[in-house]
């Protein structure tokens, strides 16, 4: 019996890093083939091979938050403890108006603050010219600031190099 399908999704988890321990193999059906081609483009949206690198400091909860908001969205995370904060944002080009409380970096873009592991996503798939992107502050309702129903509207910026920010995503 040929798994086709199988072989598909090996081959998508593979590509993207992810490996494939076990499996129980499942007669051929309709289903299983629908899977197989819905499945592999999912999994490939986002390639948590690639680490996304966490500066933070250690007393600071909001960050712990939004790191577990990051690895729930499939992201592969590096957590580095610093002390000097404001070094690493300064290495990175993050200008002072937009810094939050955290800095991190994933495939070369900057992200900086309680950006949704959404608006990462999407980063990564459109790839901009940017330097990257951030939620300035730390807005009530954003991933790792959630104060039961209290919410603030709140913006992601992109930014480059130049100092030219854009609006990246609108949060009501």
């Amino acid at each position: 019996m040929h798994h086709h399908w199988l072989t598909l999704l090996t081959v998508g988890l593979m590509t993207t890093g992810i490996s494939l321990t076990s499996y129980a193999p499942i007669a051929p059906t309709a289903h299983a083939e629908m899977l197989a081609e819905v499945a592999a483009p999912v999994i490939l949206h986002h390639n948590p091979a690639q680490p996304l690198t966490v500066f933070r400091s250690a007393s600071c909860g909001c960050c712990g938050q939004w790191l577990e908001h990051i690895k729930a969205a499939g992201f592969t995370v590096r957590d580095e403890i610093t002390e000097n904060i404001a070094a690493i944002k300064r290495q990175y080009g993050v200008p002072s108006n937009l810094a939050s409380c955290h800095t991190a970096i994933v495939a070369g873009y900057v992200i900086e603050g309680h950006v949704p592991a959404a608006d990462i996503q999407r980063l990564l798939t459109e790839n901009p010219k940017v330097v990257g992107i951030a939620t300035p502050g730390m807005p009530i309702g954003s991933p790792g600031m959630e104060m039961g129903n209290q919410r603030e509207p709140y913006t992601v910026v992109s930014f480059t190099a130049d100092g030219k920010t854009a609006t990246f995503a609108d949060h009501p």
